[in-house]
């Protein structure tokens, strides 16, 4: 055990002191020269802070792309649907996760295309720049979320800063719209989330009601109702329904 502590020491003391440190004058020693465009001895400082930021905004850009999209209310839906089935992990998270990336790619598809054709391509082709490519891209999805966000919730971000109202939606920042957008899809979410249990929310009231009527209380009512919800869920398609009513929900 002792050498998978020595190891991780070994190689920090290689970071810390170079080798050509240890090296004799004449000796000759292979080098790794890393070297990113032209720099002077101001913008070599800032280097590694630019690179830091770089990664802080990758690591980031997953999350930012689910808040922006409808990600967020497909994935809760669908766990609103396990739950009221009462089926724990059945279907497993990753299932739900993976039908939840598809279908926003298929609902997003005329809004990434819209990104596509007027800020990546015309980026590619260097007829823009970088700072142009954003400003046209986030065009797209500030249309989409403006869609899908209710008034109300946009207001609540705009008085809290003070801002002025936006006679169009291109003119609306995005460090309003984002949390704005996401509430709405919380709370829309929720809406369809309650349609959806009360079915299963009756069938569940029945069966106990019954056991009790038998004197059967100490028998789980959600071991026999279960059977029952999966079949009432599989004779309607229930899964045809759920999406349907996803995709219509944001037409």
């Amino acid at each position: 055990m002792r050498h998978k502590k020595v190891l991780p020491l070994l190689l920090l003391c290689f970071l810390l002191f170079p080798l050509h440190s240890y090296a004799a004058p004449g000796d000759i020693l292979p080098g790794i020269e890393i070297k990113i465009g032209e720099t002077d001895g101001a913008s070599s400082a800032s280097l590694p802070i630019q690179l830091l930021l770089i990664l802080t905004v990758l690591s980031l850009a997953p999350s930012i792309l689910i808040m922006m999209t409808c990600f967020t209310r497909i994935v809760v839906v669908l766990s609103f649907t396990r739950n009221a089935l009462a089926t724990q992990q059945m279907p497993p998270n990753q299932v739900l996760i993976g039908l939840a990336l598809f279908l926003t790619f298929f609902i997003m598809g005329p809004t990434l295309a819209e990104v596509n054709d007027q800020a990546l391509q015309p980026l590619l082709k260097g007829e823009i720049n970088q700072q142009q490519a954003i400003e046209k891209a986030a065009i797209p999805f500030k249309e989409f979320m403006a869609k899908n966000t209710r008034q109300k919730d946009l207001a609540l971000f705009i008085s809290y800063a003070n801002m002025e109202k936006f006679n169009r939606v291109e003119d609306i920042p995005l460090t309003a719209l984002v949390p704005a957008f996401a509430l709405s899809e919380l709370r829309t979410a929720f809406t369809i989330g309650f349609f959806i249990f009360i079915p299963f929310l009756v069938i569940d009231m029945v069966v106990s009601s019954i056991l009790m009527g038998m004197g059967m209380m100490m028998l789980p009512p959600v071991m026999i109702s279960l059977p029952f919800k999966i079949l009432l869920f599989v004779l309607v398609d229930g899964w045809y329904l759920v999406f349907k009513t996803l995709i219509q929900s944001f037409n």
